[in-house]
């Protein structure tokens, strides 16, 4: 009963989703995206603190002018940044979200507000407490070192050149109440920053994951035949060595063969090369399904196989092969057109003392020509 020969798929197609690079348009969109959202989330927490210090306001601890001015300053400078952005200026430079320039920003906004609203100091700098954590996970250590000197030097102005008293509002029961919403938001916000900087890192992992696969799969087809899957000719002829350096010291039974497909040229002239192609990789897939696991086959070159059998016997090697001719001229080739008939012949040789690959090879092959000779459709041993 013939079996019937279908085509199968590429064995080297399919890599990893999203291996290739993203073009430069959709990287500035999905930039600008994030952009947007870091920013939206900055505007918002300039309300929130806009409002906190409205109800100081309201509780007579600061001038009830503050809060709407501190409002202003903060939306302000996010509507720049967002101007920025949406420009395409950020894309520029290697740090598109602007970490520094945002922090002195920011650093520039909190003390100048503590200097002037110093009765509610512990505001600003629980808000600047924040905006140097967050700044922090998306520096590189330059710019944190930057940052980080500056913010040293403001405080340093603030604290040591001034005598402005930074007080925590706590007379009335409002300012207590909004001072308590002024330290639980602040936890609130640091419980935020980490649950971001773990999910970045779990991120992280799994980027890593993705690549190390990736890099596997680069690394199996830098090795592999892209059309059937076999190995190329340089890794089956570096294996190749690998074995009869492993036979020789081990002193164990070590065998090639050379496979060639009959009359494969007249194959690719009356159905064409793309039908040519499938007999390739359907031909190859058929001997992957019927070899050992320390067996390994490489495309040789055109439609020429090499056949490594270690820890075989000359005469085990072609009782191998003969049924793998066999195998192979029981498909049922008609599946890829009417009336054709695929078949092998191949050359069998079995390793010599000291004898080297060049010399293997060429033994192989002078059975292999001998098959042919013969007729094809057989196995000839050296």
């Amino acid at each position: 009963m013939r079996v019937a020969a279908s085509s199968f798929p590429n064995p080297v197609a399919g890599v990893l989703d999203g291996a290739g690079s993203l073009p430069s348009a959709k990287v500035r969109a999905r930039r600008a995206k994030q952009r947007r959202k870091m920013l939206g989330r900055l505007g918002l927490r300039y309300v929130v603190d806009a409002v906190r210090l409205m109800l100081f306001g309201h509780a007579g601890s600061i001038p009830a002018n503050v809060g709407p001015a501190f409002g202003i300053c903060g939306l302000g400078s996010v509507a720049c940044f967002i101007a920025l952005s949406e420009a395409g200026i950020n894309d520029r430079f290697s740090d598109h979200y602007f970490v520094v320039q945002q922090s002195m920003v920011s650093l520039a906004i909190m003390l100048a507000f503590a200097w002037l609203a110093p009765e509610v100091g512990v505001l600003f700098l629980c808000t600047l407490f924040i905006v140097f954590s967050f700044s922090a996970l998306r520096s590189t250590p330059r710019q944190t070192a930057i940052a980080w000197t500056a913010m040293a030097f403001g405080l340093a102005a603030l604290f040591l050149l001034t005598e402005k008293p930074i007080a925590i509002p706590h007379q009335s029961y409002l300012e207590r109440f909004v001072t308590m919403l002024v330290f639980t938001l602040t936890i609130g916000r640091c419980m935020f920053l980490g649950i971001f900087a773990s999910s970045l890192r779990e991120s992280l992992y799994k980027r890593g994951l993705q690549l190390k696969e990736a890099y596997k799969r680069i690394e199996e087809l830098a090795e592999l035949d892209e059309l059937t899957g076999a190995f190329n000719r340089r890794c089956i002829m570096r294996m190749l060595d690998d074995e009869i350096a492993r036979a020789q010291r081990n002193r164990t039974p070590f065998s090639v063969a050379l496979i060639d497909l009959d009359w494969f040229k007249r194959i690719n002239d009356a159905y064409g090369h793309p039908t040519g192609d499938e007999v390739l990789r359907t031909f190859a897939i058929t001997i992957f399904a019927n070899i050992r696991a320390i067996d390994r086959l490489g495309r040789y070159g055109g439609e020429e196989f090499l056949l490594i059998l270690p820890d075989t016997t000359r005469d085990t090697a072609a009782r191998i092969l003969d049924r793998q001719r066999d195998i192979v001229a029981g498909l049922d080739w008609s599946a890829f057109s009417h009336g054709m008939n695929v078949t092998i012949s191949a050359g069998v040789a079995a390793l010599g003392p000291s004898e080297t690959a060049d010399a293997l090879l060429a033994r192989a092959d002078s059975a292999l020509y001998k098959a042919k000779a013969q007729g094809r459709n057989r196995i000839a041993t050296a």
